[in-house]
């Protein structure tokens, strides 16, 4: 893996062929696989569950999964992802009573753990919970639906994430989520993002390896 991760979300994929979507976009570059888990309860839609995981890796798959639970409540779901075999467990501060606690259940289960900040949700909680945290998810869509307009002030809250990290010493993910495509994902890295996450701008594609490629480009230009 490269300092900048590629994290296609199988949200936007062929659901009939899921398997080999996501062959499809490893093969083609992508370093981890983004798991949208939607509940239409803490957001209006309705996703899929822990079995889905379970099934591709039955089936072979052996990339991190990188799992971003819309969820509430979230402890539940939180030991069903671990079973099933996320590598990351990413939740939103809203969706527990005790985020410290939340954040423990994902890493004593063995995974690495993720806040996520919607567009209006302020970055305070990482002052109290920092330690328990391996993942930092800027929002720049409002969560529950694919395919929507990338929000502009994310990129100043991609630079206050990235102070806070840089701050702490740690080795801290920065991920962002949310309308990324080839033409914006280099704005979203110099405000601080290290790993992108893009659905239809990758599945919505022909040539997934291209499109891979070319967001790569933009990285590196």
């Amino acid at each position: 893996m490269s300092n900048y991760w590629i994290a296609p979300s199988i949200l936007a994929a062929d659901f009939a062929r899921l398997g080999a979507e996501v062959d499809a976009v490893v093969t083609a570059g992508a370093d981890l696989i983004h798991f949208d888990v939607m509940d239409n309860h803490y957001v209006p839609n309705l996703s899929f569950g822990p079995l889905v995981l379970s099934s591709l890796r039955k089936y072979g798959v052996r990339a991190p999964i990188d799992v971003h639970l819309m969820v509430k409540p979230v402890d539940r779901l939180i030991g069903d992802f671990l079973d099933a075999g996320a590598n990351y467990i990413s939740i939103h501060p809203e969706a527990t009573e005790h985020v410290h606690r939340s954040l423990g259940l994902i890493r004593e289960g063995g995974a690495k753990a993720g806040l996520v900040f919607n567009p209006a949700t302020p970055l305070d909680h990482l002052a109290h919970v920092l330690d328990l945290v391996d993942l930092v998810l800027i929002m720049s869509v409002n969560p529950g639906f694919g395919g929507q307009k990338f929000i502009e002030s994310s990129l100043p809250k991609l630079t206050d994430a990235r102070e806070i990290i840089a701050s702490s010493g740690r080795e801290i993910r920065l991920e962002i989520d949310g309308g990324i495509k080839p033409d914006n994902i280099a704005a979203a890295a110099r405000a601080g993002a290290d790993t992108f996450v893009a659905g239809s701008a990758i599945f919505g594609t022909p040539d997934y390896a291209a499109t891979i490629a070319s967001m790569r480009r933009a990285l590196a230009g």
